[in-house]
């Protein structure tokens, strides 16, 4: 099979009839061959219907209906898992995604060997509130992760097989899948430049509150790339260090103690000074840091089943 189509979705029984007749003309017009697979992701209105009606007349479709909504991330995770096709796509359902871009997408992965291609929204047809934010955010991201991609929360993105299947995409890790493939050993990543079509259905379903989300989820996926493996390392290396300077700040302040107390001075406690208890904060917050890089030492040697949702129907 050439390719996968994935499209997680919420809410957009609206546009999937005209999503799905886009894309059917662009693949008969290339001779793909290929598999659409919509992730519904909990959607209160009648989204799962319109995909089985889409599917009673078309062979390529399959469908994965989540019992509430749990996000992207475990709609795209659930989708590359069935993913079948040499190259996967992932595009969002809501029509601001070309399916026109899908054969360019495919070339750049089958003959130019990228491992991931990731659109660029370079115009977009979004309020300011929006864009200023996205900029900030992708701007941090391309510092953190040492990618240049302009636009890390594209929808719109095309992989080899390989890298989907060798990636684990939970919480609300969808926007840092590049990161996430580098991390993996894919480091042939490239951009092209898409279009973005104002919204035609329905509204967004994201506010404010995912830029905040994302950068704690950045800050998480640096930290366990360089730590997550190895918690010891940070944790032990800076509680050593900070158990360290409690202890020989205490022997100091012991030591200026006997001083005083050998040239008579009537406040020989060592309780007096504020200093013998910054000392034993040190060494006790050393003690705690080492005891976490432990315990998080004996924790990543078990798997955590992170990616295990309730899945209603599935055709």
């Amino acid at each position: 099979m050439d390719i996968s189509l994935v499209i997680p979705l919420y809410n957009e029984a609206e546009s999937l009839p005209e999503l799905y007749a886009w894309i059917e003309r662009v693949m008969k017009a290339n001779n793909f061959t290929y598999e659409v697979i919509f992730v519904n992701d909990g959607s209160t209105d009648n989204s799962w219907e319109v995909i089985e009606r889409l599917k009673a007349r078309s062979p390529f479709i399959k469908g994965i209906k989540f019992r509430r909504n749990y996000g992207k991330s475990p709609g795209l995770h659930c989708g590359f898992e069935r993913a079948q096709g040499d190259v996967i796509i992932t595009m969002d359902a809501d029509l601001q995604d070309s399916p026109d871009e899908i054969p360019e997408l495919y070339r750049m992965i089958m003959e130019d060997g990228y491992d991931l291609v990731s659109g660029w929204k370079k115009k977009r047809y979004d309020p300011i509130s929006k864009t200023i934010p996205t900029k900030l955010f992708n701007a941090t991201a391309r510092k953190f992760s040492g990618i240049k991609l302009h636009d890390f929360n594209c929808g719109l993105k095309a992989y080899k097989n390989i890298v989907i299947k060798n990636i684990e995409v939970y919480n609300d890790m969808h926007r840092y899948i590049p990161y996430l493939a580098k991390i993996a050993g894919f480091n042939k990543i490239g951009e092209k430049v898409v279009k973005h079509q104002a919204r035609k259905y329905g509204t967004t379903k994201f506010g404010l509150s995912r830029f905040v989300n994302g950068y704690l989820d950045l800050i998480t996926l640096w930290f366990t790339s360089r730590f997550g493996r190895k918690p010891m390392h940070f944790f032990g290396l800076w509680g050593s260090v900070m158990f360290f300077i409690g202890f020989i700040a205490l022997i100091v302040v012991l030591g200026m103690k006997m001083a005083s107390l050998y040239a008579g001075d009537p406040r020989p406690l060592v309780t007096s000074s504020p200093y013998f208890y910054i000392s034993l904060t040190a060494m006790i917050m050393g003690t705690q840091m080492f005891l976490a890089g432990f315990l998080g030492e004996l924790i990543s040697r078990s798997d955590s089943k992170r990616n295990q949702y309730k899945i209603e129907a599935e055709i």
